[in-house]
């Protein structure tokens, strides 16, 4: 993100400053580096304001998910994943603590709940590392688990619909059949490419364990005891959640429950405009009559999650203030303009207009730099947040990961420097993404 960040600045530089040499006048009376300067100091104040719009959206979505999360509905979609993950999964016992980290992790991911997310992710590496023949090597497991945390199965991109909500969209969840429609075609992508890739990737080897990775059993040992000895109520929290996810719905069950979710997507398609309106009340609602029937105290946890939401919201306001200057001195210096106009007619062959690849090829790289690019393109009066490039750059945020993040804090998790076919597997996911990401927008659009 160094490297891109420095380079979008000084590209835009450059490409002022040769205009101040050789075209005179940018704008009317301003010259093109008066127009940079310009664009500096508004865009680093449009970023604080963008942030405090974002503030009351964020807070709503992340305490309603705090209610579905104290109510079990993580639990609920873990069971439905159980059977399907077991089998794709053969190389992890059933009841082994990696099974149900692993699916834990995949049921926060499809609910857009990051903060969940991660903590279960890198707990399901560290269990899977305990089945590795090989430390520091990664195993089949190990691959294709990131090859589907790039991709997974997304149904409430929570934080893409509240941004677009304050961005002024008329239809701020107008993204779920888009995304779902995208994650799921590039999951099924990224997990074929994992089981291809493995075949021509050498396996771990088993090699003496006092050897394997520099560490002695009894360290390992000793961390757990002292994991357990200072346990908090959050760690005893997610000990719950691992062994209620121990157990699954018979395969018919989960078998129905993906084929309902697959029928969403042609009735959204079809029926967009009159489902889309009834979508955040329905969610409103829904969550917080879950909510009830499981007996959370709805309100304290809300609040509790809103809390969680406002943070969040404060927190990436450097984030945004560094990209939005870098992209709003990118399009004030005219660099944009001309790489619309350089790559726009081949991009756009695939459904995927100029104006979108900077969101494509920094989603891999930065998830705060990617939000950035989506939050300047959406509130950019001349795209918004509706618009065919809106709706795409929406809809590639909510359905591709950090793949280059992730990769970097899982395997650093378990020590692993030897990752085999992960990445290969991870971006053919990212890439599927992107290309079905633009086809959803396209069919949903019309």
């Amino acid at each position: 993100m160094n490297v891109v960040f420095f380079a979008i600045v000084l590209i835009a530089f450059v490409f002022a400053g040769w205009h101040q040499f050789m075209g005179g006048p940018f704008d009317g009376d301003s010259t093109p580096i008066q127009a940079l300067s310009k664009a500096v100091v508004d865009s680093a104040g449009g970023a604080v304001e963008l942030a405090i719009g974002l503030i009351g959206v964020m807070t709503l979505f992340l305490g309603l998910m705090k209610v579905a999360e104290k109510g079990g509905l993580l639990n609920v979609i873990s069971r439905l994943l159980r059977p399907l993950m077991i089998r794709l999964f053969p190389d992890v016992p059933p009841e082994h603590p990696a099974m149900g980290a692993i699916i834990l992790n995949m049921s926060a991911n499809a609910l857009g709940l990051g903060n969940a997310a991660t903590p279960f992710g890198i707990r399901a590496m560290q269990e899977l590392d305990k089945l590795n023949p090989q430390k520091g090597t990664a195993t089949n497991a190990m691959a294709l688990f990131l090859a589907i945390n790039t991709s997974s199965i997304t149904l409430l991109p929570t934080g893409v619909i509240a941004l677009r909500a304050s961005a002024g969209s008329a239809d701020p969840a107008g993204i779920l059949p888009t995304t779902l429609f995208a994650t799921m075609c590039s999951t099924i992508v990224g997990v074929i490419a994992a089981k291809l890739y493995q075949r021509f990737s050498s396996p771990p080897q088993a090699v003496d364990p006092g050897a394997s990775s520099g560490r002695a059993p009894e360290a390992d040992h000793g961390i757990e005891e002292e994991g357990q000895d200072g346990a908090s109520d959050e760690d005893e929290e997610q000990e719950a959640m691992l062994a209620g996810a121990s157990a699954g719905y018979p395969m018919w069950v989960s078998i129905a429950a993906l084929c309902t979710v697959a029928a969403i997507i042609p009735l959204a398609i079809i029926y967009g405009e009159v489902i889309s309106p009834w979508i955040i009340p329905g969610l409103v609602v829904g969550f917080l009559a879950y909510g009830m029937i499981k007996r959370v105290r709805v309100y304290e946890v809300f609040v509790e999650g809103a809390k969680e939401g406002f943070q969040v919201a404060v927190r990436i306001i450097p984030y945004l203030v560094a990209i939005l200057v870098a992209v709003g001195m990118f399009r004030a210096s005219g660099a944009l303009e001309a790489m619309v106009g350089l790559l726009g007619p081949f991009t756009s062959m695939i459904g995927l207009p100029a104006d979108a690849l900077p969101m494509a090829l920094l989603r891999p790289l930065s998830g705060s730099g990617a939000y950035g690019v989506l939050a300047s393109i959406i509130n950019d009066p001349a795209v918004g947040p509706d618009s065919y490039v809106g709706y795409l750059v929406s809809t590639l945020q909510g359905s591709t990961e950090t793949t280059f993040y992730v990769l970097a804090v899982y395997f650093g998790a378990v020590q692993v420097q030897r990752i085999r076919h992960t990445m290969a597997a991870a971006l053919t996911a990212d890439v599927a993404g992107i290309l079905f990401a633009a086809l959803a927008c396209t069919l949903f659009l019309g």
